[in-house]
């Protein structure tokens, strides 16, 4: 078999791999549950080749998460729920029922993007969600029965704090301005303090919890993804730690060898250094 751009060549080759007289023994073991952190795993990667503007990378990574999808959609079709055709098809359905103003007639294109033509759209279709399960008998509300239920639990937490937020405040239910969620984001710290010092574990994570959720509302007002803000944190730290680890390797010294003191001062001269 040899590589080519046709994407029917990838679902081929998932095919082949899934075989199960022929296919490789790992391959043939997983299940939609093993495969789902390899999704997530691989979306991420995506997200950090993307960061380092790396397009060599994004192009392997990109590929790497295509294969997700068809890895997804064989194991489906093995057990004739749906296949890679269909997904195409679900999603092409959508991006066009969802942009009337691009792909519809003469006068929805005039119209532009009316307000709350989106959100109308996506409730139609939740209700035909909602049919379509009733239809097979099951529960109509696969995600609860609440307005903010419809978020993923899989996000993580930062990423899905944010959305909670974004969808609660479709409703009205959110700060004006940012500059009052700072009051909150210290009531929160004082909060945290009472329960470090009552010793409460429990309170503890609790009120730190309340601290991050606060913290990423005021990200979300400055229009910052707390996710990706300290997604850049964390390359910063990395980095500038690198530097400490190089610098004290100049000096034929390692970071045990070397005090708070020493650190902290070469740490000081990575951060002017940047």
């Amino acid at each position: 078999m040899t590589p080519s751009k046709d994407i029917a060549r990838l679902i081929e080759i998932m095919a082949a791999l899934r075989d199960p007289q022929t296919g490789c023994p790992w391959d043939i073991e997983q299940d939609f549950a093993s495969i789902a952190p390899y999704t997530i795993e691989e979306a991420y990667e995506v997200a950090d080749a993307i960061q380092r503007g790396d397009r060599d990378d994004l192009r392997d990574e990109l590929g790497d998460l295509l294969l997700q999808v068809v890895y997804h959609a064989r194991m489906a079709e093995e057990e004739g729920a749906f296949d890679f055709g269909d997904v195409v098809h679900a999603v092409t359905k959508k991006m066009i029922r969802r942009h009337p103003h691009v792909f519809g007639d003469e006068a929805a294109r005039g119209a532009g993007m009316a307000k709350g033509m989106w959100e109308r759209i996506k409730a139609e279709e939740k209700a035909e969600k909602r049919a379509a399960r009733l239809a097979r008998g099951l529960d109509p509300e696969d995600h609860g029965k609440g307005f903010l239920d419809g978020i993923p639990l899989v996000h993580p937490a930062l990423t899905r704090a944010l959305k909670l937020q974004e969808k609660a405040a479709r409703v009205g239910f959110d700060w004006k301005e940012a500059k009052p969620i700072l009051d909150k984001i210290e009531e929160e710290i004082g909060e945290l303090r009472e329960a470090m010092e009552k010793g409460a574990e429990d309170e503890v994570a609790g009120e730190f919890g309340d601290m991050l959720f606060a913290i990423v509302n005021f990200g979300r007002h400055l229009k910052l993804d707390a996710e990706d803000a300290l997604r850049r944190t964390n390359d910063k730290f990395r980095n500038r730690f690198h530097y400490v680890e190089a610098a004290l390797e100049a000096q034929g010294r390692t970071l045990d060898d070397a005090s708070l003191d020493d650190m902290e001062a070469l740490w000081q001269h990575a951060k002017a250094a940047e």
